[in-house]
């Protein structure tokens, strides 16, 4: 992606999981916002052969990956025109074909799949590499350090993201983990490791294709932390637990703001171009909308289809 692709995607993925907050029938939904520039820096890095596995927070990755926006919100609104019938929802939604192997709902259920994806890879002779998104709660689970040692016994080709948004629900990180920073975990097993900062999409994008260029040279996996910041409750059903000061000075760090100043700064953006830019995006939304309301639900005699 170009600097400019960069600031469009985390703007389709801002005025995408916005508008679908206001939908009265969005359903129970775990939306991203703020943290727009972990999964465009990490999609910016990956190849079209690589593949993306992601925790229950998939909106923004799905769409970083290049996932169809009509398609998608079909997908979350439970439509038969989604990229899964409409049965697999946000906690499950996956298209392989574009290199999104998918939402994983069970905390820390992704990191295991990946392992083995990465396995099947590395034996089937493959260049491609696999990248496991996931969260700062996933780290106080035993499928992180079963995965991790694996990893680095087997070598795997295998990127391990952490979005650390430093809440888990609502428990800040800090009463739940005990390292200063999750890059550590990584780091007994031999594994190289680094935290970058979660709200900058260049810093993401760099420290991803290092890591990525490690995992490709067969190296063996590689870990990345990257500190960010959530906007909003940890879910559309979650109280908000944070003071009204504490998410203006959070809000104030908006990745999407900080990133559009910059390219306007160096000349590589102006104004105007912004305003096409947004002017564009809300079409796209609004032309999602139109298609998901169109689109029937799955009929009943699909319910097993898939099902083994």
């Amino acid at each position: 992606m170009t600097p400019r692709q960069q600031l469009r995607t985390m703007k389709l993925i801002r005025a995408f999981e916005t508008a679908l907050a206001v939908r009265r029938d969005h359903g129970f939904q775990l939306l991203s916002s703020g943290e727009e520039a972990v999964a465009v820096g990490l999609c910016a890095a990956l190849g079209a052969a690589d593949q993306l596995l992601t925790g229950g927070r998939s909106i923004g990755f799905a769409l970083a990956r290049g996932l169809d926006p009509q398609r998608l919100l079909a997908e979350l609104l439970g439509k038969s025109t989604g990229l899964n019938g409409g049965v697999a929802g946000r906690g499950h939604v996956n298209d392989a074909a574009s290199g999104f192997f998918g939402a994983h709902a069970v905390v820390g259920g992704n990191l295991t799949i990946a392992a083995g994806l990465a396995l099947a890879r590395q034996l089937a002779g493959e260049k491609s590499i696999v990248a496991v998104a996931f969260g700062d709660g996933a780290c106080g689970s035993g499928a992180l350090h079963e995965a991790l040692n694996l990893a680095a016994i087997w070598r795997l080709p295998l990127v391990f993201v952490c979005n650390d948004n430093q809440l888990s629900v609502s428990t800040p990180r800090k009463y739940a983990l005990a390292p200063a920073h999750l890059a550590d975990l990584a780091r007994p097993y031999g594994i190289p490791a680094r935290t970058v900062d979660g709200m900058d999409v260049e810093a993401v994008a760099d420290a991803a294709r290092e890591a990525i260029e490690t995992v490709r040279s067969g190296r063996g996996p590689a870990f990345m932390e990257c500190l960010s910041l959530r906007f909003a409750s940890h879910s559309t059903t979650a109280r908000e637990t944070r003071s009204k000061p504490e998410l203006e000075a959070i809000r104030a760090r908006c990745p999407i703001r900080a990133f559009e100043a910059k390219l306007i700064a160096r000349g590589d953006l102006d104004p105007a171009q912004v305003t096409d830019l947004d002017l564009a995006i809300a079409a796209e939304i609004a032309a999602a909308a139109v298609f998901a309301d169109a689109s029937a639900p799955p009929r009943l005699d699909e319910a097993l289809a898939n099902v083994w």
